[in-house]
């Protein structure tokens, strides 16, 4: 099994960058250096002391299709401050492949862009001004950002601690009958990594869906639209069988899942994102050694 030493990175913080002005509390926008193409908000809780010796850890909160970038930020402010850790919420607008293009995203590369590598590089960028400890992250994404964090698990499970998974639209099963994006047969030689499957079972992970989320006009697809790939027809018509096919398929593989239907819900994760909290808090406290979690 892939194990993450839970102690600090150093025993004592390493010299960082000016946390610039605004960097406190709810962060404005800021372009990402390594491709100002894209660009990420923070939540970094307002006690927080850029000269003691707390390391804290990292949320990533990932929009779906409509970018509500912030909303994700604000959603774990309050648990960021509890728990001692800091929210990054990117955003990868529209576009960025062609025109009016929705989705590169959510398959992790598209157009020549690995967007994995987009977000490690803010979490490396964040780590150049605060005391983070952004080995292991905690990860949520709703929709479309629950197509990225599900496939992210796979390219890189040795880089998360806990993964909710909300209510993606196309989901791409841990199968080696199909190649990518409907199985995982040709993902080392796609991404560049090997499926580290003890990694993932390592990775606390969590699929949360509303219990009426059963609309597809969103997600349908047939063999004549231009994302349709062998294998696709295994994982269901709506989003719960597409979600329960995702959760079988990894728990297939010995990764455990706690599944969250939440009744009454549709195809909104305003009553979803607690449950999420609640994971992410149980997560925390179940992390050894005390350097993360808030002490007051």
């Amino acid at each position: 099994m892939t194990t993450i030493d839970p102690t600090p990175p150093t025993s004592t913080p390493p010299t960082k960058r000016p946390i610039p002005y605004y960097g406190w509390g709810r962060t404005p926008m800021i372009a990402c250096q390594a491709d100002q193409r894209f660009s990420y908000c923070l939540y970094v809780p307002e006690d927080y002391d850029a000269d003691g010796d707390r390391w804290y850890r990292v949320i990533v909160a990932v929009h779906g299709t409509e970018r509500g970038v912030q909303y994700y930020r604000d959603a774990f402010a309050g648990l960021a401050t509890e728990t001692g850790c800091i929210v990054l919420a990117p955003l990868f607008p529209v576009s960025i492949v062609f025109d009016g293009e929705l989705d590169a995203y959510k398959f992790i590369d598209l157009g020549g862009i690995r967007f994995d590598h987009v977000l490690l590089s803010m979490v490396d960028e964040v780590a150049d001004h605060y005391r983070i400890d952004g080995r292991r992250l905690l990860m949520y994404g709703f929709s479309g950002g629950g197509h990225f964090t599900h496939r992210f698990l796979y390219l890189h499970p040795e880089r998360l601690e806990a993964a909710s998974i909300g209510a993606p639209g196309i989901v791409t099963l841990l199968d080696d009958r199909f190649d990518y994006w409907a199985g995982v047969r040709n993902v080392p030689e796609r991404f560049g990594v090997p499926l580290d499957l003890d990694a993932m079972r390592a990775v606390s992970v969590q699929t949360v869906i509303g219990g009426d989320d059963t609309q597809t006009w969103e997600i349908a697809m047939s063999p004549d639209d231009d994302w349709w790939v062998d294998g696709a027809q295994h994982q269901g018509e709506t989003r719960l069988d597409r979600i329960a096919a995702l959760a079988d398929s990894l728990a297939r593989h010995g990764i455990e899942v706690e599944r969250r239907i939440v009744p009454g819900i549709d195809h909104d994760d305003v009553e979803l994102v607690p449950v999420v909290r609640e994971f992410f808090r149980s997560a925390l406290n179940a992390t050894p050694g005390e350097q993360h979690t808030n002490d007051r």
